[in-house]
């Protein structure tokens, strides 16, 4: 019997053509279902038992869809580098291997935490609109250096937010579950602090974490009460490390200055998400990852990840 293969990766559906050879060369048929952003638990069960391997995006792989999908299901690689989505217990159990794409986006997300920050820093959306509109008005902006940044998670991502913003001379801090290295410490000049300390004393707030069972709703309405009042909030990471709710309550009241939200605890942004009408947020469609050329990096490397995980030797994979 032939294998097959669920994709459902949205960044690569637009160009699969462009895979299939690859694909038919192991005799691997391909399963391309309807995906809008991500495949929700229920979608991926009418597919139960159909599939060898998956390359998926953020789809909801839980426990009782792994069951489902096994013993067939071998491998599921993930586009991308946060596999939260996936029950990694369950299919350790199962003995479904998961892979993924760690360190992909770096440099493209760490650009897009920067250009958040900078877009509020200088009011420069907010000015344009107001120009545009038939005002000429002036809006009061700040210099990062006469700013405090703090990072939440100083993984790779987050120590490449941080080298940023030294280079525009921010006062910086950092938070994380791990000890970060003394090096790292010295070569930019993080205080490392508690996130309730780092909360209370930053103008701009990053969340670069993981998401897991200890850092979903980091920002929850407790700990937005600990923000410094006015602060913008910046999370390209995981949508579920904010409490939107908690948040917009806190945009309301001003104790929140401000949000920069590439990420949604729903995906997509409900049509009816309060989000959508408030002045004070920029959002966007988890795109902080925008690289042609990272991008590109990762559909081969999430091929690679596939096959191999079917047993196929990386010597005959025959790829770019």
């Amino acid at each position: 019997m032939n294998k097959a293969v669920l994709l459902s990766a949205p960044y690569m559906l637009p160009s699969v053509e462009r895979f299939r050879p690859i694909f038919a060369k192991h005799d691997i048929e391909l399963i391309l279902p309807e995906v809008n952003e991500r495949m929700e638990a229920e979608a991926l069960m009418a597919y139960a038992g159909q599939f060898d391997g998956a390359i998926c995006g953020d789809d909801r792989f839980t426990a009782e869809v792994l069951a489902a999908c096994a013993p067939r299901l071998k491998v599921i690689s993930k586009w991308g580098t946060g596999i939260d989505s996936i029950d990694q217990t369950a299919a350790k159990e199962l003995g479904i291997a998961v892979r993924y794409t760690p360190g992909a986006f770096t440099e493209a997300v760490a650009d897009s935490v920067m250009a958040y920050v900078l877009a509020f820093a200088r009011q420069t959306p907010w000015l344009d609109d107001k120009l545009k509109s038939g005002e000429w008005e002036k809006l009061p902006g700040r210099s990062l250096a006469e700013s405090t940044l703090g990072v939440v998670g100083v993984g790779a991502i987050g120590k490449a937010v941080l080298r940023r913003a030294r280079s525009f001379g921010a006062r910086l801090l950092g938070t994380d579950i791990v000890e970060i290295g003394q090096d790292f410490i010295d070569e930019v000049g993080v205080e490392m602090l508690e996130l309730e300390a780092l909360l209370g004393q930053a103008d701009f707030v990053s969340l670069n974490c993981d998401l897991n069972p200890r850092s979903r709703h980091i920002l929850n309405a407790e700990t937005i009460g600990m923000l410094k009042p006015g602060a913008v909030v910046v999370n390209t990471a995981r949508g579920s490390l904010i409490d939107e709710a908690a948040l917009v309550a806190g945009l309301r009241s001003g104790q929140v200055g401000g949000a920069g939200l590439d990420v949604f605890e729903a995906e997509p942004l409900p049509k009816d998400s309060p989000l959508l009408e408030m002045d004070n947020v920029l959002l966007a469609p988890h795109n902080a990852n925008a690289s042609p050329a990272a991008w590109e990096r990762v559909h081969w490397t999430t091929i690679r990840n596939l096959l191999a995980g079917l047993g196929i030797e990386a010597g005959e994979l025959g790829l770019p």
